[in-house]
């Protein structure tokens, strides 16, 4: 029993480590390419952890970028664990913006600005939730795969976008110019989420790190509390939301019944549970925390709807990475958003330094995601055959020698 459980001690530990050992690999063929660039990978790479990291600026985009990817992360960590693959967070994450650009345009100036931004909030997360819970019933009553369709809810939405921005959104001062830009008007101010230098400035907090003898690090990192930055309240939001789906997932009948669905359909169908219902669940839930991260995306950072694309910036294909890099784990996954928001932070941060081209930063950054979609698999994969394994060897069949 003893070399069991060192071996799947060992096992349980190579698991983990997995999707680092993921990462290193991909930043390694990364430097490789570097190398035929007549490049220096060590410079490249630093340039990347200090624009990432090590500055106040870096650290604020970095968190800004955080915020849609743990959000999706979050919504594609609870489709996957109801046992359903939402490739659709990008359309998703767009229904909610419009949605939330509407809200704001039309009670910005009617409703007080704290009001408008928890209906706006509220708005994007449950059209996000209904454009999910179409494919999640597509699924579910019909059969009907949910890559294909999520797929397709995602240019429908962005075609449905460009429309109303083209239209009935259209910003009146766009028209009035004639440029016809596709972009809405600015939301009122009063619906901006509060950045963390007005909170720091509700709270008293207006000592400057001087004041206070900080210096380094500590001292980037004091200000991005007092120091003006594009970090926002969404931040905050998204963390509570983590720690919230993990109570919900682990701590509630409900989450279990998603993660009995996701793990065994036949033995859960047999255990009473309805499969069908807590499919649709599972991705309007999934869907609802993408919508959320595109109305956050308005409020607090673009004020305004434009271009889709530009908005969802990728975010719905990158979350998928972030929550697969997280174990499908609420809590794991806000350390994975922290770094893949510092990756795209930092490769563009290493383009402006060393002058490489823009694509190539797209190429090491898609190793990265072809790397841990490819090392999630293969976990996958050992733990089926663990589960074999364990089938095969059960305690009645077990020989002294296996069990030595």
């Amino acid at each position: 029993m003893g070399k069991i459980s060192r071996n799947y001690s060992f096992g349980r530990l190579l698991d983990i480590l997995v999707p680092f050992i993921a990462v290193a690999a991909a930043l390694a063929v990364g430097a490789i390419i570097l190398l035929l660039q007549d490049t220096n990978p060590l410079t490249a790479y630093g340039a990347m952890l200090s624009g990432a990291f090590t500055n106040k600026n870096g650290l604020a985009d970095t968190m800004v970028k955080m915020i849609p990817l743990l959000l999706v992360a979050l919504g594609v960590a609870i489709a996957f664990r109801g046992g359903v693959i939402n490739i659709g967070a990008e359309g998703q994450l767009i229904v909610g913006a419009v949605l939330t650009t509407y809200v704001g345009l039309q009670l910005g100036d009617k409703l007080p600005g704290v009001v408008v931004i928890i209906i706006g909030l509220l708005a994007g997360t449950l059209m996000g939730g209904f454009w999910a819970a179409i494919p999640g019933y597509l699924k579910a009553r019909l059969g009907v795969n949910e890559i294909l369709s999520t797929i397709m809810m995602n240019q429908i939405a962005i075609q449905i976008a460009f429309y109303l921005l083209r239209g009935p959104m259209i910003d009146p001062a766009e028209l009035e110019a004639g440029t016809n830009i596709p972009h809405s008007a600015r939301l009122p101010q009063s619906t901006d989420l509060p950045r963390f230098t007005d909170m720091a400035k509700w709270i008293g907090l207006d000592k400057s790190a001087d004041d206070l003898g900080l210096t380094g690090f500590a001292a980037e990192l004091y200000g991005l509390f007092v120091e003006p930055t594009r970090l926002h309240f969404g931040l905050i939001i998204a963390i509570i939301m983590a720690v919230l789906v993990y109570i919900f997932l682990w701590r509630t009948t409900i989450g279990y019944r998603i993660r009995a669905v996701g793990l065994n359909q036949n033995a859960s169908r047999y255990a009473g549970i309805n499969v069908r219902r807590y499919i649709v669940l599972s991705m309007t839930l999934g869907g609802m925390f993408a919508g959320l991260a595109g109305a956050i995306e308005i409020l607090g950072l673009h004020h305004r709807m434009f271009e889709p694309q530009a908005v969802s910036a990728g975010y719905g294909f990158s979350g998928i990475v972030v929550a697969l890099f997280g174990s499908l784990h609420p809590l794991g996954i806000i350390p994975s958003a922290l770094l893949f928001g510092g990756l795209l932070v930092g490769g563009d941060k290493m383009q402006r330094a060393i002058q490489v081209p823009q694509v190539l930063i797209t190429v090491i950054l898609g190793m990265v995601v072809l790397f841990v979609v490819s090392a999630d698999i293969w976990v996958r994969r050992r733990a089926t055959r663990r589960v074999s394994i364990d089938d095969e060897t059960s305690p009645a069949e077990a020989t002294p020698e296996a069990a030595s």
